[in-house]
């Protein structure tokens, strides 16, 4: 039979197992972290590989692209020199004669001739003289046109408003020939030329006039009975009634147009001054 161990010498050999799983199995992983490390190497190096190829194909495309570039300013430089289409003397040549260096691509300009002979260059002593009289006639000429289109603007604008003015001057005539014509009728006191007048009238006018002449004529009625009210009176009695209407002198005063002299006179005697003094201004105004 084995024999048998003490609980210290058990606890001592199960540390010693377990220290030898511990062992074996850092080893293992340590292995696999190197063959991990190994296939991280290898690809990281066909990486590199693979962006070497890609740099070399880049340098390659820039070297062709900056070629073409200038390849095109070669040309562009020939055109313009050549001044094809007058490309250069008439457009780049404003722009840049001024600028070092780059004006040198700008064609040659035409030397200038200058020559006392007055009819080789139409009375101009040379070429370039003569183009700049051209260019401030035309200056000139676009300003007389455009002097001349305000002006025919403001033409027209003012027929317009003589056309309108005629018209209106027509309906003033034509009014005023209906006034003149209704005044004339009723000079005359021709009953027949005012029915037929009123008959002409559309039914709203109609309808506001004769509302108009009704409440006249009430208003009539009205002063009519203050005028016989009062005549009734004595004048004393009168005056201190008007006297306690100071409020309404307007009143006052077509009552006492509406009576006789002798009546006026009698209520105006004994009236207060004051008051006598604004119905006279009232019902004589203009004295």
């Amino acid at each position: 039979m084995a024999k048998e161990l003490s609980p210290l010498a058990a606890a001592a050999e199960e540390e010693k197992a377990k220290l030898k799983q511990e062992k074996k199995q850092f080893k293992q992983d340590q292995k696999a972290q190197k063959k991990e490390a190994k296939r991280r190497a290898a690809e990281i190096a066909k990486q590199e590989e693979a962006l070497g190829e890609d740099g070399g194909s880049g340098l390659v495309t820039f070297a062709a692209t900056l070629l073409i570039v200038i390849l095109w300013v070669a040309v562009v430089c020939v055109v313009v020199k050549m001044d094809v289409g007058g490309f250069g003397s008439s457009v780049l040549a404003p722009i840049l004669k001024d600028v070092p260096v780059v004006n040198k691509i700008l064609p040659s300009a035409a030397p200038i001739i200058e020559t006392d002979n007055s009819e080789a260059y139409g009375g101009y002593t040379s070429l370039e003289e003569a183009v700049e009289y051209i260019k401030q006639l035309e200056l000139e000429l676009e300003r007389e046109q455009t002097a001349s289109n305000a002006k025919d603007t403001e033409i027209e604008a003012l027929k317009a408003q003589v056309l309108r003015l005629q018209e209106f001057e027509q309906r003033q005539v034509e009014f005023q020939r209906i006034k003149t014509a209704f005044y004339e009728e009723v000079a005359n006191m021709d009953p027949e030329g005012l029915i037929k007048y009123y008959e002409s009238m559309d039914p709203t006018t109609m309808e506001s006039i004769l509302k108009q002449i009704a409440v006249q004529e009430q208003k009539n009625e009205e002063l009519e009975n203050y005028i016989k009210t009062f005549t009734a009176m004595k004048p004393k009695t009168a005056a201190k009634l008007f006297e306690a209407m100071d409020d309404r002198l307007d009143l006052i005063a077509e009552i006492l147009e509406g009576m006789t002299v002798e009546e006026r006179a009698a209520i105006m005697d004994v009236i207060d001054t004051e008051l006598g003094a604004k119905l006279v201004k009232m019902m004589r105004p203009n004295s």
